[in-house]
């Protein structure tokens, strides 16, 4: 018998990569504004810059287990009590000017006063655009009260608690929220999906995992034989990390969940 359903967040239930999207379009459009650029050319440079900056970075490795990635550097505050997030608080207001800064010269702009400007924008940009996925609430709606439910989602918790600030319908769904940053660990690593089933007081089978990502949320359930649902949206090729369902839609979740229950 299931009697968890542990979920992760972006890109799952919050549509992460739309609100990012969006974000981008807006704060290039001003560099379009003044300067005539094409704002889908100026993005592509931003997240080339961002990606190699990142990695550029002694909080790399720290970012990669915790599971954070480039552009919520972009971003985030990481106000988080910890010396990674401390270094990482320091280290993202250059990071996000030199990316825009950066961005705009590979475009022909060399303006590193504006680059600030586009930088500063960019977060409050992201957070006026919280998408969630249509079916995210008819989903919760449907599995509250019949599940234990867990929210199981990498990153720094200063960041991941904004994003659910900024959506506050999400967080009454959960009995559970458990966040990487904060557990000192990240998806797939099998020791925090161990403290989830502990949490919860069940055994792993009695769990099943709901995510978009093979390599965090699907690897990291197989680790512990917990068995997996792998929200594939976007027709994504997959890899040697198999899944114990494929879905298209969450709705999808509910024939899974009454087979496996009867």
């Amino acid at each position: 018998m299931i009697e968890a359903v542990i979920f992760d967040l972006d890109d799952t239930l919050l549509w992460d990569q739309k609100s990012v999207k969006e974000a981008f379009v807006a704060t290039c459009k001003l560099a379009q504004d003044k300067y005539g650029v094409d704002p889908g050319e100026l993005e592509d440079a931003v997240r080339n810059e961002a990606r190699e900056l990142y990695a550029s970075y002694e909080t790399y490795e720290f970012t990669k287990m915790i599971g954070i990635n480039p552009f919520e550097g972009l971003w985030g505050n990481f106000l988080d009590d910890n010396d990674n997030f401390r270094k990482m608080k320091n280290i993202v207001p250059t990071y996000r000017k030199e990316a825009w800064t950066r961005g705009l010269k590979a475009v022909g702009i060399d303006d590193s006063m504006f680059g600030t400007v586009l930088a500063e924008r960019f977060p409050v940009e992201r957070q006026k655009v919280p998408f969630v996925y249509e079916e995210s609430f008819r989903v919760l709606d449907q599995l509250k009260g019949k599940y234990k439910l867990v929210l199981l989602t990498n990153g720094s918790p200063d960041l991941q608690n904004t994003k659910l600030d900024i959506t506050p319908e999400l967080v009454p769904y959960f009995d559970h929220i458990i966040i990487s940053g904060a557990f000192g660990r990240g998806k797939p690593d099998p020791t925090i999906f161990e403290h989830v089933v502990d949490e919860l007081g069940i055994d792993k089978e009695q769990a099943i995992m709901v995510g978009d990502n093979l390599m965090t949320d699907i690897l990291g359930a197989s680790r512990i034989g917990m068995k997996s649902v792998w929200i594939n949206r976007e027709n994504k090729e997959r890899n040697d990390v198999i899944p114990t369902y494929e879905i298209k839609h969450l709705e999808e979740l509910f024939s899974i969940l009454s087979s496996l229950n009867k």
